[in-house]
């Protein structure tokens, strides 16, 4: 089971399993595929990048972390994270 933080959100986890599915992604194809607003997505995509769960390899291009997948798979508990910026 997931261990989710108290400053994410459902779509942070759709985030991140869409990141698990395609390997990467950019803000506006995974709001086209999650049908969430592509300016939302890309807010969402910045925190989850200052938490270590996604990384931004170039601007607006974001990748699955260790740290991601060990969330997906219930083995990191967000809560614990900090905030980088």
């Amino acid at each position: 089971m997931r261990k989710r933080a108290e400053w994410m959100t459902r779509a942070d986890d759709e985030i991140l399993e869409y990141l698990e599915t395609h390997g990467a992604g950019t803000p506006k194809s995974i709001a086209d595929e999650i049908e969430r607003n592509n300016d939302y997505i890309g807010t969402r995509c910045r925190m989850l990048a200052s938490y270590g769960l996604v990384d931004r390899p170039s601007r607006g291009f974001y990748v699955l972390t260790e740290s991601g997948n060990a969330y997906l798979d219930g083995e990191l508990d967000a809560s614990g994270l900090e905030d980088d910026r």
